[in-house]
């Protein structure tokens, strides 16, 4: 599958419908995704990315559907990952002696890769591939998401090619942003910042303040996965330069698991106390077993404050809650408050270890959280509701 963008322009990606897990078993992909690579074509011919490593041979074929791969004059891999030169072997065995143009970091990385001694043209800020009427300036964008990154912008048709950046995964054939559902793009979009780019905000706000200082103008952005901005593309980096700026939204998350339901009971009217003491505030529950745990960051990520619950159990916490909470660790998130709760029957320590694991990762935890003995009765949930009152005064 081909599609033409504008005059010299084709996507000559893969649409990867089937797609449900990325990185592994880490990352849900609900909607699948798209390996979006790109054939220039002016005086000289450059590839722009590949795509994953099990449709290479795909990939090549139908390549070469679109011109003789000898014609390639140039190939330009913005990032090393797998996803985006996995490819490169299968194509490199019919045009060998090809430059490919790319970070020193990603030559590492695709030597790391692949073992493969290519003809590898390094590239830094400021550098440019002339290729006729055109030329791409190379822009070296370290952390959005690898070491290896950076963005290529194409002159004459004001095209930035940014890598992972401003991308998602969704698999849509229409493939620009003002054709696709906007509710369910923004929420690939904000599922992607949440999961992926969260800890690494400092370096996507100083590499947008670099970029938007270059004054280029920008009439499309070409990511490396899901939709083409093509309509008001810059919208998605006003998005960016606000989700990472300690981004939230006046929503509180609640997150438990539960072994007899009294957790689940408390965290149903803790919620219930929440709302009474303030109808605005938006309220989610999620039980850590049974959701998905990219869905959960994501809305931890919109809310400026999260509860975490689970029933005692030898000492410590359910399972998928302390798992849960490893994920969330490793995103640093920063200035949201906390609390914790839970249920026991013996000598409830569940809500200690909970509020330590939050402080550990780096929430505001602004009290010592509610226990309730056995099933909550008449009393108890009278207290969750008190809990829940209490908790949204103070956050």
């Amino acid at each position: 599958m081909s599609f033409k963008l504008k005059d010299g322009l084709t996507w000559v990606g893969k649409i990867d419908w089937e797609l449900r897990t990325f990185h592994g078993e880490e990352y849900s992909t609900h909607k699948g995704t798209s390996y979006n690579s790109y054939l220039i074509q002016d005086e000289k011919t450059v590839l722009l990315d590949t795509v994953w490593l099990p449709f290479a041979r795909e990939f090549v074929e139908n390549l070469e559907r679109e011109i003789p791969l000898p014609k390639i004059d140039a190939i330009i891999i913005t990032h090393g990952e797998i996803d985006h030169s996995g490819a490169l072997p299968e194509l490199m065995k019919r045009i060998p002696e090809t430059p490919i143009y790319c970070t020193s970091n990603a030559v590492k990385s695709l030597k790391g890769q692949f073992h493969q001694e290519w003809n590898f043209k390094v590239v830094k800020t400021g550098d440019k591939l002339n290729i006729g009427s055109k030329e791409f300036i190379f822009v070296e964008a370290p952390m959005l998401h690898w070491p290896d990154t950076m963005f290529a912008y194409l002159t004459g048709d004001n095209i930035l090619f940014s890598s992972d950046a401003f991308g998602q995964h969704y698999a849509s054939a229409l493939m620009y942003n003002d054709l696709v559902d906007q509710g369910e793009l923004y929420q690939e979009c904000t599922k992607y910042y949440a999961n992926i780019l969260t800890p690494l905000s400092k370096f996507v706000d100083k590499k947008i303040k670099e970029v938007v200082g270059l004054n280029l103008p920008v009439d499309m952005i070409c990511s490396s996965h899901g939709v083409i901005w093509r309509d008001n593309p810059l919208q998605i980096v006003t998005q960016y330069a606000k989700w990472a700026q300690d981004y939230q939204e006046n929503q509180v998350t609640i997150i438990y698991d539960t072994m007899w339901n009294g957790t689940r009971r408390m965290a149903e009217e803790i919620a219930q106390g929440i709302k009474l003491a303030d109808d605005k505030v938006v309220v989610k529950l999620f039980n850590s077993a049974k959701s998905d745990k990219n869905d959960i960051i994501s809305e931890v990520f919109k809310s400026r404050a999260i509860l975490l619950g689970s029933p005692t159990v030898y000492k410590g916490v359910l399972s998928s809650v302390a798992g849960i909470m490893e994920e969330i660790k490793g995103l640093d998130f920063k200035n949201k408050k906390a609390a914790a709760f839970g249920a026991y029957g013996w000598s409830g320590e569940g809500v200690k270890v909970l509020s330590e694991r939050l402080k550990d990762s780096g929430f505001i935890v602004v009290n010592d959280g509610l226990r309730g003995l056995w099933n909550p009765d008449e009393q108890a949930i009278d207290n969750c509701r008190k809990f829940g009152k209490e908790f949204i005064t103070i956050i």
